[in-house]
Order: structure tokens, then C-alpha cells, then sequence
């Protein structure tokens, strides 16, 4: 029984880990894509992603962008995303259409594109 007790305790260790890691999925978003063009208001970047608060014609959006290091492979440099910048994102929207929320796979600020998640269509 004693060799066992060392194998349980990492089982048990490993579960809580796979829930966790499912929360940061795509199970939230509703599987298409819609592009929203706004003015950013707020920024907070870090991990587990960034966020941008962002008035899109009067309303506010909550837009999850890469992590730090997502962001950076992109081509982002900080600063890129701050406020009172115009930004147009496409990305999947939260299934909770009032929630107002999306996970950004691509971005442009001007006329230059930032592509967050380069294997998603």
C-alpha cells in the first residue's frame, strides 16, 4: 500500500492543474469570427493575456489579447497598445453577446497587421 500513497499524491496533484488549464481555452466563444473597430480606453497587459477596454460606437468591449511573449512574436512593442489608440480587431466573440467580449486572433493598428494566432482561420 505505501508505494501507492506517492502515486495518488501526484494524480491528485495533476488534477487540479487540467482544470485549470481548461479555463483559458476557446470554450467561450462562439466559433466565428466579427471584426469591431474602437478607440482603446484601458489597457492591461500581462499574464495569463492581456486585456483592452475598448468603445466601439459608444458601447465598451473587453478584448483579450495574446501574453506578453504572444504579443511580442507578433511583432507588438510596448506602447503599440495604449490608450486613445484606434484599433480593429477580428476575433471570436464571447457566446454571451452582451458580455460584450473577445479573444483576438488578429489586429491592426493603421494599416499594419498583428496576427496573434497564426493557426487559427
Amino acid at each position: 500500500m505505501r508505494p501507492l500513497i506517492p502515486v495518488l499524491f501526484a494524480i491528485g496533484l495533476l488534477v487540479p492543474s487540467a482544470t485549470a488549464l481548461a479555463h483559458h481555452g476557446w470554450s467561450w466563444t462562439t466559433g466565428g469570427n466579427i471584426e469591431l473597430t474602437g478607440i482603446i480606453v484601458s489597457v492591461e497587459l500581462g499574464n495569463p493575456h492581456g486585456t483592452l477596454r475598448v468603445d466601439v460606437e459608444g458601447e465598451i468591449w473587453t478584448l483579450e489579447v495574446g501574453q506578453p511573449w504572444r504579443n511580442e512574436r507578433a511583432g507588438l512593442k510596448d506602447g503599440d497598445l495604449a490608450e486613445g489608440v484606434e484599433i480593429r480587431a477580428i476575433g471570436e466573440p464571447s457566446s454571451e453577446l452582451s458580455q460584450k467580449r473577445m479573444k483576438v486572433e488578429r489586429l491592426f493598428l493603421g494599416d499594419q497587421e498583428y496576427i496573434l494566432y497564426p493557426n487559427r482561420d
